[in-house]
């Protein structure tokens, strides 16, 4: 019997996320996403097909590297405009009971202690449904909108990133016990200050004195995603996260990627399957594979390369526009999503060039897609969950909303009949979803700051 296979829809609260062009189509709505009513919808047609969630990306800054300014990121809708996806949160919750909301927020341009505070409010009013994608940046133009030159380097974010999480797991685990909520009405006493306490730390990059503004919420820490597979990311994955994305690449490398991160979750005491891991996919998902077929070509006439270099370009940290076809390309000083540039040049080898980024990015992406009848897509989906250990697919959006129209109507019944998706929701948290507790499990880190441990200095 296979493995259960989850299933997040993949977006951002934008025209263009990550397949770029195709916002251009007729059939396309996404340059809805202003609209409320476009997100609650969708949340309802998640939650239909059975999604674990959906998995919201976001950026702070502008893609500015392509030419040196953001002009074609913005003829192309390349990720700008962009809302925060927090805000259609609440709203998409209010109209679902079990799809899980996952959100990428950059801990480097906040502040721990108010950041801290908005994710407990979206746990409460999400009933327990909320997680966060920890991501440091990787745009300079992030970096000069509040006032720095430039980015730090890449594992320098990471050491940042360590100390920022001691601070909210304080907070979140440390700062109310479980019973200061009394809410006695005939005493007058709402809680109990006995059992409230601010948490202190000094650090490098934080000093924090305070209490959690907010009551426990249903999973107090949110489920934790990380992104990050650079083996300074992957370090950071095995202590923290419980959730790791990796993007698609061959199955060879994904196997060993989620190979490295489980050994090392188990060498830092955790236990191998306290990590899920999500590969993210393009699908394009037929009743037969000529119908998929027809469909990808009729897809790929809305592609625009231009904006796919402008999206590669930001992510890898080069200027595509500085060479010529055929040029090679230095990718040796990059410090953008450092995991990007390596899966790039395992695929194009070491000497890529413009050329060969374009003939992978044959939708509008570096992720090629996968195209077939919903039985042979189910089985790539098998295959890979099996002998590349993945646990689930972050599925991007092509035309929205028919790609996922395709996947529940088509792919969803498919995997099932092979024993490999869910028939019924788990009740509970995201986290009980996912695993089986709703909090934090005793051999995360963040475990360890429960009670009047949160009060312990970095």
């Amino acid at each position: 019997m296979p493995r259960e296979i989850r299933l997040n829809a993949f977006d951002m609260n934008c025209v263009g996320h990550i397949q770029q062009g195709l916002w251009t189509h007729p059939r396309d709505q996404s340059s809805r996403y202003t609209e409320l009513q476009y997100w609650t919808d969708y949340a309802k047609k998640l939650e239909r097909g059975l999604f674990d969630g959906i998995f919201f990306a976001d950026v702070l800054g502008v893609y500015d590297v392509y030419g040196g300014n953001a002009d074609a990121a913005l003829r192309g809708a390349v990720q700008v405009p962009v809302n925060d996806p927090t805000l259609v949160i609440p709203a998409m919750a209010a109209v679902t009971r079990h799809l899980g909301f996952g959100v990428t927020a950059n801990l480097v341009y906040e502040q721990p202690f108010l950041f801290a505070r908005r994710m407990s409010t979206l746990d409460h009013l999400t009933g327990g449904r909320i997680g966060w994608n920890i991501v440091t940046g990787y745009l300079d133009s992030a970096a000069r909108a509040i006032g720095i030159d430039a980015q730090m380097a890449h594992d320098d974010r990471y050491d940042l990133a360590d100390e920022y999480m001691g601070v909210v797991y304080k907070l979140w685990e440390g700062s109310w016990d479980d019973e200061a909520v009394i809410a006695d009405r005939a005493t007058a006493r709402y809680a109990d200050p006995a059992r409230v306490r601010a948490i202190h730390h000094r650090g490098p990059q934080y000093k924090v004195d305070a209490m959690h503004l907010c009551a426990p919420s249903p999973q107090r820490t949110p489920v934790l995603y990380q992104a990050g597979s650079s083996t300074r990311g992957r370090r950071f994955a095995a202590t923290h996260a419980e959730c790791v994305f990796v993007n698609g690449q061959k199955m060879e490398g994904v196997k060993e990627i989620v190979g490295d991160i489980r050994a090392q979750a188990v060498q830092s005491g955790r236990a191998a399957d306290d990590i899920q891991v999500f590969l993210g996919a393009t699908l394009i998902v037929a009743r037969t594979d000529d119908e998929a077929r027809e469909k990808f070509e009729e897809y790929r006439r809305y592609v625009s390369s231009e904006a796919a270099l402008v999206h590669a370009a930001a992510s890898l940290g080069i200027d595509f526009a500085r060479y010529d076809l055929d040029e090679p390309i230095d990718a040796g000083k990059s410090q953008a999503v450092v995991s990007n540039v390596e899966a790039v040049t395992r695929s194009a080898g070491p000497q890529w060039t413009r050329r060969k980024l374009l003939e992978q990015m044959v939708l509008g992406s570096r992720q090629a897609p996968w195209v077939g009848s919903a039985a042979r897509i189910a089985q790539t989906l098998i295959e890979w969950s099996e002998q590349a250990g993945v646990d689930g697919f972050n599925l991007s959006r092509t035309v929205v909303p028919e790609c996922f129209d395709d996947v529940i109507e088509l792919l969803v019944p498919a995997l099932q009949e092979r024993g490999a998706y869910k028939t019924g929701y788990r009740e509970g948290t995201l986290r009980e979803k996912l695993f089986h507790g709703a909090r934090l499990p005793a051999t995360h880190v963040g475990a360890r700051y429960r009670g009047a441990r949160a009060n312990g200095e970095h």
